[in-house]
């Protein structure tokens, strides 16, 4: 990504509105918590601005998982420096995980940024930036710094007066943090524990996304599937849930957004094996709005890696959850995340992942290079396989990854499917870009007026990454 280059900022009506640029690095819902903040600051009067250089206050906000996004952040907030000299009137603020991790050590590597907010306190956001304000007009030869902190609140969620700018695909968040305690994993230190969000606020905010345009939903959650695991169990006449002892699950989500008019496609980020049950493989076979890709990290081939990792199961669990889903979905297609070069990981280990990738011929493979996060258990265990052979490995299962895709691919040419055109490709004039209901991108000629539409496409040719195809029947038009 090319640093922006920063110049100072026009001074125009003292009396115009103040302006926000977010910066977003990461995942999914770091996107929903962007925009969740921008509309927030919208609602107390002020403006999003794409340019970075007319902001009054630059949020970035962080991911922790890897050191990589971290050092990204600090050269992005590096490069403000000067224009905080300029303008010192600018305020510069670190909200995410890197805040949550990191807290008051950013401001002694970052002397620019004067704000601290972790991944629970996003709503105080506006109230915040005038405190800084106000320290900044009561002592302006001390730094006016503020830090937030910590997981003690529920986050507030309410959307309530804020213009929906998600677009076509909106996301939503339906839980946060994570209960389970993968070994290499920073996630539960920065996310805290697992919080559902009740069904009725989902719903409705699934609602207000649907009525404002968006077409195509995405349910965001460390492990997705465990949704509703912590919310109480229905009283009194209450009908019960589909999860453990009648709590509320993802099945019983899923059929209530099944019914919203206006829902073209809904679709899941991320699951985890122990969480897949059958009345969740149901709900995908009920719902036809669901689609039947699903990201089910397996992580590693090999039990004693698995075990290493505290992953919570076996091949042959995982093997067993799988069956599940293929029973009553035989057509699904499943992603996983694998690490490579985990402590211990031994060549066998590593032969043992390539052959579960081969076996259950995975449609998506993201690979990483494990090193080591500060305050995971996995940073006290040796780190012990060399780099390059960390290296070698990833390359080798990226290399397996596309083979097992292709073959995969290959299967869908001749076929006639419906897919849902989700927009024009930003690249080529006249392509379209849409996708099958096992979530395979498909790339076809068409016009610009059919995104948003389901058409009927002849698959006629793939790579390893996607299928391309013509149109086969009558053009659906787009709903008025």
């Amino acid at each position: 990504m090319t640093l922006p280059r920063f110049q100072s900022k026009a001074h125009g009506d003292a009396t115009a509105a103040p302006k926000l640029h977010v910066v977003t690095f990461g995942c999914q819902m770091n996107k929903y918590d962007s925009l969740s903040v921008e509309g927030r600051f919208r609602r107390q009067g002020w403006q999003t601005t794409e340019a970075i250089d007319e902001a009054d206050l630059v949020l970035f906000n962080t991911c922790s998982v890897r050191e990589h996004a971290e050092e990204r952040v600090f050269s992005w907030v590096g490069e403000l420096r000067r224009a905080k000299e300029r303008r010192p009137d600018l305020v510069v603020g670190v909200m995410g995980c890197m805040a949550e991790r990191l807290g008051d050590e950013i401001y002694g590597r970052s002397p620019v940024v004067d704000l601290v907010v972790g991944t629970r306190s996003f709503q105080h956001l506006p109230a915040l930036v005038d405190e800084v304000r106000e320290k900044r007009s009561a002592t302006p030869l001390r730094p006016a710094r503020v830090t937030r902190l910590g997981f003690d609140e529920e986050p507030d969620a309410s959307r309530a007066g804020e213009a929906y700018a998600g677009g076509r695909h909106a996301y939503l968040t339906v839980m946060r943090g994570c209960d389970l305690n993968c070994t290499f994993c920073i996630v539960p230190k920065v996310r805290g524990r697992v919080l559902s969000r009740g069904i009725d606020a989902l719903v409705d905010e699934a609602r207000w996304m649907i009525d404002s345009g968006a077409q195509v939903l995405t349910l965001l959650g460390q492990t997705v599937n465990s949704w509703g695991e912590d919310l109480p169990v229905p009283e009194g006449d209450a009908p019960r849930g589909r999860g453990r002892q009648g709590r509320p699950a993802l099945a019983d989500l899923i059929y209530k957004l099944q019914e919203l008019n206006g829902l073209e496609r809904l679709r899941l980020i991320t699951l985890h094996p122990s969480y897949v049950t059958p009345a969740l493989a149901q709900a995908l076979r009920d719902c036809d709005k669901c689609d039947r890709f699903l990201p089910l990290p397996a992580q590693s081939g090999s039990d004693d890696v698995l075990r290493r990792m505290k992953r919570g199961y076996t091949t042959d669990l995982y093997r067993r959850r799988v069956e599940i889903l293929r029973e009553h979905c035989p057509d699904i297609e499943l992603g996983s995340d694998w690490i490579v070069g985990f402590p211990g990981e031994s060549d066998e280990d590593f032969a043992a992942t390539e052959r579960f990738l081969a076996e259950q011929r995975f449609l998506v493979n993201y690979v990483f290079q494990y090193s080591p996060r500060p305050s995971t258990a996995a940073e006290a265990l040796p780190d012990d396989v060399p780099d390059a052979t960390k290296r070698e490995r990833n390359n080798r299962l990226l290399d397996l990854g596309e083979t097992v895709a292709l073959a995969r691919l290959r299967e869908y040419l001749g076929r006639e499917l419906p897919v849902f055109v989700e927009d024009p490709h930003e690249k080529h004039a006249g392509v379209l870009r849409a996708r099958t209901h096992t979530g395979v991108s498909v790339s076809l000629k068409g016009d610009a007026s059919l995104a948003g539409t389901t058409q009927r496409v002849k698959i006629e040719d793939c790579t390893a990454f996607s299928l391309a195809g013509t149109l086969a029947s009558e053009v659906v038009a787009r709903p008025k």
